[in-house]
């Protein structure tokens, strides 16, 4: 029994990056042989187990063969006999298939220290077909490493456009598109996810209406400059898609988007272009845009909104000051209810004057900016 250290952690540290996780292989056992040391086993599929110390996951080496299309369509050798070599190469990257002994010693099979050096996001064999999951991993890992200079290498570029064709990305699980998008949309260069989903022919299938040229993917990129939180990004990028509404329920409920991303990508399409313009609104529709963006309760996703707003505003070239926005909402919020409800106001009369008297404190906010 062997055990090596695999994958990311070898992968970032040449690269002198912090190293996150952890990832192991054991060579030469068994799951009995792991569970008589401690390991707490995890995996379904395949034997994948959990240190009794420190947590992290111990996978026995393992082959894999493609019985059906999809990216569940594999079955798995997990057997003693299976050497390292053979689990590395059923790895997608070759920056990914590095391994180190016990000593610190590397193994590296396929070359993924030379990719490292010419920056290059390269497949191992072209057994990297048979998971369509692999043409999200490539387009995550460059939104992650394109800062870097890193780049798709032109074969495995030509291979994913052949795995398109072949129908591969359309038996991909809402699961997993969202899960790699998610992850894509926190890395330094999201908008690189999408350009290599377009170059290969994939975007049309997964993201329709989203256009790699459009302002979509350019609020994007502005948005990653401005804020690292995936919502706000994703928000900015969904902000005009053809018939948006419509659109943007239709790509939540395709991958199960959670309620937070869903939400402000649906306020942002819906009132992102009236708050641009905020400061040439009437009282009447700056209080419309806030009780419709739910400030009472909401703030944070209020400022989340602003956020996505100024990125959109960025790509426009509009000058767009969100804590004026913010200012209005104040405003707007320092009516006291209780007070009006000690003064004998309920139902529909209090709702009456509670509208008046916010509408009262925006305006005279408005007067004072503008003197």
């Amino acid at each position: 029994m062997k055990i090596y250290l695999v994958g990311g952690a070898i992968r970032d540290k040449l690269l002198g990056l912090p190293i996150k996780e952890r990832d192991w292989v054991v060579v030469g056992a068994t799951p009995e042989t792991m569970l008589n040391l401690g390991y707490r086993q995890v995996g379904k599929e395949f034997p994948v187990f959990l240190h009794p110390k420190t947590n992290e996951e111990y996978a026995l080496a393992r082959m894999e063969r493609k019985t059906r299309p999809g990216y569940q369509g594999f079955v798995f050798d997990t057997s003693p006999d299976v050497t390292l070599e053979a689990d590395l190469q059923r790895r997608d990257l070759t920056i990914n298939a590095m391994a180190e002994d016990e000593s610190g010693h590397l193994i590296d099979p396929y070359h993924g220290k030379q990719d490292l050096h010419d920056k290059l996001l390269r497949h191992i064999s072209p057994a990297f077909a048979e998971d369509p999951v692999r043409i999200l991993r490539v387009s995550r890992f460059l939104a992650r490493y394109a800062h870097l200079g890193f780049n798709v290498a032109p074969e495995t570029m030509v291979l994913m456009h052949n795995m398109t064709q072949a129908g591969e990305v359309d038996a991909l699980v809402a699961e997993r598109v969202w899960k790699e998008l998610e992850r894509a949309l926190g890395e330094k260069n999201p908008e690189k996810f999408f350009a290599v989903l377009a170059n290969c022919g994939a975007l049309p299938k997964l993201f329709p209406g989203l256009d790699i040229n459009g302002p979509g993917i350019k609020a994007l990129e502005a948005a990653a400059q401005i804020s690292s939180s995936p919502v706000i990004r994703f928000a900015a990028l969904l902000h005009c898609l053809p018939d948006a509404k419509k659109t943007v329920a239709n790509l939540c409920h395709r991958y199960r988007v959670p309620n937070k991303y869903r939400e402000l990508a649906k306020l942002t399409q819906e009132h992102n272009e009236k708050t641009l313009k905020a400061q040439h609104l009437s009282s009447d529709e700056i209080l419309s845009i806030l009780s419709a963006l739910d400030i009472f309760r909401r703030e944070e996703r209020f400022n989340h909104f602003l956020t996505a707003c100024q990125a959109i505003a960025k790509t426009r070239q509009v000058n767009f000051d969100p804590k004026w926005l913010q200012a209005c909402a104040k405003a707007a919020k320092s009516v006291n209810i209780h007070a009006l409800i000690a003064q004998g106001y309920n139902g529909s009369q209090l709702a009456k004057e509670l509208k008046q008297k916010r509408l009262e404190k925006i305006e005279t906010w408005v007067k004072k900016s503008k003197s």
